[in-house]
């Protein structure tokens, strides 16, 4: 296959294609997609970079199966990233979100990937990248998978309160105080793909192990 001549088809598209036509090859783009996004996901959970592969696999079959459910009624991205949250879900045995007090919001706080340099001219910096890892390894659960939703992942706050089962207004209370707990343990300036780095040499392990156990289906 041409991925060079397919990378442009819609994941609609690529869905028709694959249930009309039998074009499994095809799913090999939506995979390489969003390897990056489910990466982050597993990542925000504290899971290992294993078992964060192994999850990911599972939301790309998972997403395979149920391909003729997609309705386009949200947002593909939206719609897969849903499918690994659930795994991370059931596996941490999570049943749902505790409710929270609210507190006030300051919106015009300053953003904490603020930086006088220019993204492009940013050099990533693996070292940096592993010491905010362990930051937010230190901030609970729900505000750290808000916080990578919205700040690495890139999520608007509606689609992140849809994700979550959360109001929007959860979502910024949780994100400010993610924000709140990070300034404590970081005072250096970096960018948020700076966090969880999904590794190229990684993508083409996933893409095979899925497509090989989607051919078998």
């Amino acid at each position: 296959m041409n991925m060079h001549l397919n990378h442009q088809l819609t994941e609609e598209a690529i869905a028709k294609r694959i249930i009309e036509n039998g074009e499994k090859a095809l799913y090999e783009i939506i995979i390489r997609r969003y390897n990056p996004y489910l990466y982050k996901i597993g990542r925000s959970y504290n899971y290992s970079h294993e078992d964060t592969q192994d999850l990911m696999q599972d939301a790309f079959i998972d997403a395979y199966k149920n391909l003729a459910k997609f309705e386009g009624r949200s947002a593909f991205k939206t719609w897969l990233v849903k499918i690994m949250l659930n795994n991370c879900f059931r596996k941490k045995e999570k049943l749902s979100f505790k409710n929270e007090i609210m507190q006030d919001i300051n919106e015009q706080a300053n953003p904490l990937f603020a930086t006088a340099h220019n993204t492009g001219k940013v050099v990533h910096n693996k070292e940096l990248g592993n010491l905010i890892e362990k930051a937010l390894s230190k901030i609970p659960e729900d505000y750290r998978i808000t916080f990578s939703l919205r700040e690495i992942n890139g999520f608007s706050v509606a689609d992140t309160a849809n994700l979550l089962n959360i109001s929007e207004a959860n979502v910024k209370v949780r994100l400010n105080r993610a924000k709140s707990m990070l300034r404590k343990e970081m005072t250096l300036a970096y960018t948020p793909n700076e966090l969880y780095e999904f590794n190229l040499i990684y993508c083409d392990a996933i893409v095979n192990n899925v497509m090989k156990k989607i051919n078998k289906l």
